[in-house]
């Protein structure tokens, strides 16, 4: 033999050395095999797997996290939804404006500026009030009898302008913003009465445009725009003044046409007559203008929104974040009061109750939302989430993207309409700003429920510094403060452009 068959010939004796080759065999039993999972996973059409039973935690905190998801679902689309109501058509956008000529004047204005410790600002908003082109108004300006130093701001400008601006003493305890208006009710002279803040910045011909909307629609209500204007001072600022912007521009208007309206603060206008049919505004509550704007919803009458950039009166946002988070509360507060006196149900359609309910429980909703926030957090971190439960938990996501996309177009129309550079910086702030301020809200939606299940009903100020006056004349009110003397106080009275008081009604 040749050495190649040698060589087979041997390694066929090894190969039978080492016994028969392996066959598979039906009757061995299955073994895992390794890196591939066990055969043990039923093969059948569903390709269904066995769950382990969830244990209560897990029901608990699975439950919480689609609840958030949900909330937050339902109120990112219904608020991009409000948002976006008055760019829908061209026409909507044409009918919310005040006219273009209006009308010659047919009513008298009653203003009235209630202002407490506002020594800093308060003059300057009357000076401008008193400079309305509007033939036939007045001015009354309310003051507590324990502060002297805006007293004394308002009686000198009430000696610069003498045949439009009276001074009413509020000597009411505890003191707040809807008593001080009732007190000065009782003296208005004119058949429709006007709010404004101690800070405003009135537009001149604003008296002129309202009072051609009330005879061109036959309103009961007049409800103008209000603007903050300082973006840039805070990082909470930008957010704060786009709110305003989308809230007097689109969203008043839906909740206007849904004849449901909670009004504004101030810039509203309202007839004489429907104020004397309300007996003014309720004084318990914390959201006065709210309130009013509801029962006045629900007795039919008629409001009507109207906003043009120019017109609109413009405001600062409050100077820290303990003063924003007091006057949200204040907000949220005023809006669960009015839920509870429940108003609202007399509503006359399912539509106008189901908004209504919709937003006075917001608070409600906000203060779940920011207690289970956290829970959902350590969830998405520290557990093992289910996939289904944590696709829910991105829906969202969705909305809210959207509605940020909605916010820069915003602040973009908000700077070339006011003609205010906004900058790359501001775009990144805005997009940072979005979950910090959520839970800013979410946080005073909490205190709110706390302080309202507590009873504490006390009124918390906000403070103002002139901010959105980049013109403010430094040291104003010191200067006025030298020029008239702080008054002695009296009990409930009357100055007729800083002259001798007399003795008014108490309230």
């Amino acid at each position: 033999m040749n050495d190649t068959a040698v060589a087979a010939l041997a390694s066929i004796s090894r190969i039978t050395a080492a016994g028969p080759l392996l066959k598979p065999s039906h009757d061995a039993p299955a073994t895992d095999t390794p890196n591939r999972g066990t055969t043990s996973v039923p093969t059948g059409g569903s390709g269904s797997t066995h769950h382990a039973v969830w244990s209560l935690g897990e029901w608990i905190g699975y439950s919480a996290l689609i609840a958030v998801s949900i909330l937050l679902t339902v109120v990112a689309l219904s608020t991009l939804w409000w948002m976006l109501h008055a760019w829908r058509s061209r026409e909507a956008l044409r009918q919310t404006s005040f006219s273009q000529s209006p009308r010659p004047a047919a009513h008298r204005f009653t203003l009235l500026v209630p202002g407490r410790h506002e020594q800093d600002v308060m003059g300057e908003t009357l000076d401008q009030l008193a400079r309305q082109d509007h033939p036939d108004f007045e001015i009354i300006a309310i003051v507590g009898e324990d502060d002297p130093e805006t007293d004394a701001v308002v009686r000198a400008a009430a000696r610069r302008h003498p045949d439009l601006i009276r001074v009413v003493v509020d000597d009411t305890a505890p003191k707040n913003k809807p008593k001080a208006m009732n007190l000065a009710l009782q003296y208005a002279t004119g058949d429709v009465v006007g709010v404004f803040d101690a800070e405003d910045e009135v537009y001149p011909h604003l008296l002129t445009l309202v009072d051609s909307r009330f005879q061109e629609t036959g309103a009961d209500v007049v409800q103008g725009g209000v603007q903050l204007m300082n973006f840039r001072s805070s990082w909470w600022s930008l957010r704060n003044v786009l709110e305003y912007y989308f809230w007097f521009r689109s969203r008043l208007h839906f909740h206007a046409e849904s004849k449901f309206i909670p009004l504004g603060g101030n810039t509203v206008f309202v007839t004489k007559e429907r104020l004397d049919w309300s007996n003014g505004w309720d004084a318990g509550c914390l959201a006065e203008d709210c309130e009013l704007g509801v029962r006045l919803s629900a007795d039919g009458a008629k409001v009507v929104v109207a906003y043009s950039p120019e017109a609109v009166t413009r405001e600062e946002t409050p100077p820290t974040f303990a003063s924003l988070l007091k006057q949200r509360t204040r907000w949220n507060q005023g809006f669960l009061q009015v839920l509870g006196k429940g108003e609202w149900k007399q509503l006359p359609s399912a539509k106008q109750r189901f908004f209504a309910r919709y937003l006075l429980t917001m608070p409600f909703i906000q203060a779940a939302t920011g207690l289970l926030i956290p829970l959902s957090v350590l969830m998405i971190v520290f557990v093992k989430v289910p996939t289904v439960i944590a696709l829910i938990s991105f829906i969202p996501v969705a909305p809210t993207l959207m509605l940020l996309a909605v916010e820069v177009v915003g602040l973009n129309e908000f700077g070339r309409i006011y003609q205010e550079k906004v900058r790359i910086r501001d775009y990144v702030k805005l997009v940072v700003g979005l979950v910090p301020y959520q839970i800013f809200l979410a946080a005073a939606a909490v205190r709110a429920v706390v302080r309202h299940l507590q009873g504490l009903n006390a009124w918390e100020k906000t403070e103002h510094t002139n901010q959105h006056r980049p013109a403010a004349v430094h040291g104003f009110a010191s200067a006025v403060t030298q020029d008239v003397a702080a008054p002695t106080s009296s009990h409930g009275v009357l100055a007729m452009a800083g002259a001798d008081t007399t003795r008014g009604g108490d309230r």
